[in-house]
């Protein structure tokens, strides 16, 4: 390798080091400060880093750490990994939208909150994180149903409210909408007055990981449902490609029978 080849991997290296190690996202400014490097170079760095998902960017511009260290260490710390690639998404959904954004994994027969971003709005949900709900109850619970991540629930379901699906017959119907549509909606299932919203994210392999959702009260969110329905798939969509999932990829398996009605 030529010594302006070697230079150059060095200059890169300095640069997403300084991403890496930093407490929070990077200027632009600041990096070209921090190296000395003329900033025609340091764009340059910089573009083909985040060109290969070494380093990303946030909605003001900033670097963090890319999608492929998420997808690395997805492979041993699942969790930790998912909520921090997650971040980005979580916030642009809430910027759009002012309401509470969660991401919920599977917990055994149920669903657990493992991070959220809170409502603008005075009057918004509460703090959901480690607080398990009755699935068939919540917009994220039905993601995971849908996509068998959870088990299917057996005998009938707990009632917290009029609205809440009662058998598992009647919660069947409503998750083969889910597939269909490619998201969850609920309407005061959980509580009166709380509705929700929630479509799944994917992994490497096709399967269902999580599902990211926004909660907030009835009355601000029946009018836009179909707005954040739209922003909730389209941003888990792009969660899902950061994880590895690949929709076109042949190792992809096929979706189940049962996803396909």
């Amino acid at each position: 390798m030529s010594v302006s080849g070697t230079q150059a991997i060095d200059r890169a290296a300095a640069l997403l080091s300084l991403v890496v190690y930093a407490d929070h996202p990077c200027s632009y400014g600041d990096l070209v400060a921090e190296t000395g490097l003329a900033r025609s170079t340091a764009s340059r760095l910089l573009a083909a880093l985040e060109r290969h998902h070494l380093l990303g960017r946030d909605a003001a511009g900033g670097y963090h750490p890319g999608s492929l260290f998420a997808v690395h260490a997805a492979r041993h710390e699942p969790t930790e990994a998912l909520v921090r690639a997650a971040e980005p998404f979580l916030d642009e959904v809430n910027h759009a939208t002012g309401e509470t954004v969660n991401l919920a994994v599977p917990s055994g027969e149920g669903v657990v909150q493992v991070a959220q971003v809170d409502s603008t709005f005075q009057l918004g949900a509460g703090n959901w994180v480690g607080v398990q709900v009755p699935p068939h109850c919540s917009a994220l619970g039905k993601v995971l149903y849908a996509y068998e991540a959870i088990p299917a629930p057996r005998g009938r379901l707990e009632r917290r409210t009029e609205r809440t699906v009662a058998t598992p017959a009647e919660l069947e119907r409503q998750l083969g909408e889910v597939r269909s549509r490619g998201f969850a909606y609920t309407h005061g299932e959980l509580e009166e007055g709380l509705d929700g919203v929630a479509a799944p994210v994917r992994g490497r392999d096709g399967t269902v990981l999580a599902a990211l959702g926004v909660s907030g009260p009835s009355f601000r969110m029946v009018d836009s449902l179909d707005e954040i329905a739209a922003l909730v798939v389209s941003q888990s969509d792009r969660l899902s490609l950061d994880m590895g999932y690949h929709p076109d990829h042949p190792a992809h398996p096929r979706p189940t029978r049962r996803q396909q009605q």
